[in-house]
């Protein structure tokens, strides 16, 4: 479908501020599959700069460069974002959330809903990650709970206090949003930790409480 002039305007408006990987990202996304000729024409770069830029997004995981055969002559490049580059566009999952909890919370024959839920949440996590605790030491649990994490976007370390005790710090929480109104995401969490290390685990700092980050003291009593 051919684009309107006020689309254009409005895509090269967003484009302007960003990287030029930004912009070849958001190229991609809003036009499809382009060649580096095409590229080379909406950025005013040359198509040797454009293709420095491709293979290192290729390299990342985040454009697939494919070949189309021709008539006559060689195969087209043509340049594609992967399904691993939609992580890299903005999404509002949390508003979402957010929106349906709230939706609950409105209705007093539902919200008690709310708590099973979190419930529901804590006790498929805690089935789907007690296997990678199995035979581990309590460094090892505390280490494989850190890269759980890590795996989610929390940006975790370890700090070890003692023998047996250690300190795991989380830098970033992908549910500020949901956590900050319904406390049951961070009640979850700390009992899914406790489970999972079968040791006590205190929170001493909360991100959605206004901490720079949160923070687990885990000691060595169960």
């Amino acid at each position: 479908m051919k684009r309107s002039e006020g689309d254009i305007a409005s895509e090269q408006q967003q484009m302007a501020g960003g990287s030029t990987r930004e912009r070849i990202l958001l190229l991609l996304k809003t036009n499809g599959r382009m060649s580096a000729n095409e590229l080379s024409s909406h950025l005013e770069l040359t198509e040797m700069a454009i293709r420095r830029h491709m293979y290192e997004l290729e390299r990342e995981g985040s454009v697939h460069i494919a070949s189309l055969r021709q008539p006559m002559g060689r195969p087209l490049h043509m340049f594609e974002l992967t399904a691993a580059a939609d992580d890299l566009f903005p999404k509002n999952y949390h508003t979402l959330t957010i929106d349906l909890l709230a939706e609950l919370e409105e209705d007093p024959e539902y919200a008690p809903l709310i708590d099973v839920m979190f419930e529901g949440r804590k006790r498929k996590l805690h089935e789907r990650y007690a296997p990678r605790m199995v035979g581990k030491s309590l460094e090892q649990r505390v280490h494989e709970l850190a890269s759980i994490q890590n795996a989610g976007g929390y940006m975790a370390q370890v700090e070890k206090q003692d023998e047996n005790e250690y300190i795991l710090h989380e830098y970033n929480c992908p549910i500020t949003s949901v956590a900050g109104k319904y406390g049951q995401a961070c009640s979850c969490e700390l009992a899914l930790f406790r489970s999972l290390l079968e040791v006590s685990v205190e929170r001493t700092e909360c991100l959605a409480k206004g901490g720079s980050r949160c923070s687990y003291f885990i000691g060595n009593k169960a």
